[in-house]
């Protein structure tokens, strides 16, 4: 008798494994899946990670990831984790990709659009020369910083066409800090200190050598450089044909007119960081400044969509900022050398 208890009892243990082993197992249990993200912008050379979350989250599965375009972007698995698993997606040219996970089974499937752009930013050459820096149109009194005028001479440059975009950010950073939400709008809500980071890993994914104009660069281009007409505003004396100077959120960029050099939004919009420190003028003429070499603030140029108005958007208005701040109407545009 006692051995026909033993006998039972490890057909009931068996019994009980086998159904666990088969609860664990089934994939009916599965209700939905969905990826942790829907959309992801990336540029060239750059990477993600996907991860397919299942529904309830007791439920499991193997995964099978695919791409519809291959030639765009390229997905692989990284994990062995059947609850979560996990895809990492690679950008290998300009396009649009959608990544799909499906389960094993086939009943249940999430998508992800992966766009991949172009990183470089179109730029114009600035050719080299000597300009009149600081209130030249008569708009400022004795106690202006933008007094004294001074002779400033450039080497040549070039300067970003537009404002950095909040899709190129994202393409860099891998995250959307703008306030007034738009891929094609300018990015805004990075501080001096952002930018810089953006600007490191901007470079070691193209291998150029970006940076942020400088004080005098900025002035320069807005101008017109060689070009210019002395207009007040960049492009333009009617401050509605170039700028965007008032309203409650950004626009997209190059939707007015540009300036002589054929440079977008350097009036209104956004305000743009420079690369100075922020420092008062003298009258002695310089070359290629640099800024001061000491100072708590950097130099904030351009004017925006709020706040200072059309006064703000003169070529020639200058403020500051520390930089950890940022704004709903702080950005910024690159320049490089010429090459």
């Amino acid at each position: 008798m006692k051995n026909t208890n033993i006998f039972f009892y490890y057909l009931l243990v068996s019994a009980l494994l086998t159904a666990v082993s088969i609860s664990c197992n089934d994939n009916s249990s599965v209700t939905s899946m969905k990826l942790d993200k829907d959309e992801v912008i990336l540029g060239i050379n750059g990477t993600t990670t996907l991860t397919a979350n299942l529904l309830p989250y007791s439920a499991s599965d193997q995964m099978k990831w695919s791409t519809s375009n291959s030639n765009v972007a390229v997905v692989e698995s990284n994990d062995n984790v059947v609850s979560m698993p996990k895809g990492i997606v690679t950008a290998k040219s300009v396009g649009t990709a959608i990544i799909t996970v499906t389960t094993i089974n086939g009943k249940h499937s999430a998508q992800c659009t992966i766009t991949v752009i172009d990183l470089q930013p179109e730029l114009i050459l600035v050719e080299g020369g000597t300009f009149t820096m600081g209130c030249t149109d008569g708009d400022c009194n004795e106690d202006s910083n933008e007094l004294p005028v001074h002779q400033v001479t450039l080497s040549s440059y070039k300067i970003a066409k537009h404002t950095v975009t909040q899709q190129q950010w994202e393409a860099v950073m891998g995250n959307k800090p703008s306030y007034s939400k738009g891929n094609d709008k300018p990015v805004e809500m990075v501080s001096w200190n952002d930018v810089q980071e953006f600007i490191r890993k901007l470079n070691t994914l193209t291998e150029k050598k970006y940076r942020l104009p400088t004080e005098a660069e900025w002035e320069y281009a807005a101008r017109g450089g060689k070009l210019s007409k002395g207009y007040k505003y960049s492009g333009s004396d009617t401050i509605n044909v170039v700028a965007w100077y008032t309203g409650n959120t950004t626009q997209p960029v190059g939707t007015k007119a540009p300036n002589e050099l054929g440079i977008y939004d350097m009036s209104g919009n956004v305000f743009e960081w420079c690369s100075d420190l922020y420092g008062d003028y003298t009258a002695n003429a310089q070359t290629d400044p640099q800024g001061p070499p000491i100072g708590t603030r950097r130099i904030v140029r351009g004017g925006s969509y709020l706040n200072y108005g059309v006064y703000a958007c003169r070529v020639s208005f200058r403020i500051s900022a520390l930089p950890a701040n940022s704004g709903a109407d702080l950005g910024f545009r690159l320049v490089t050398p010429v090459d």
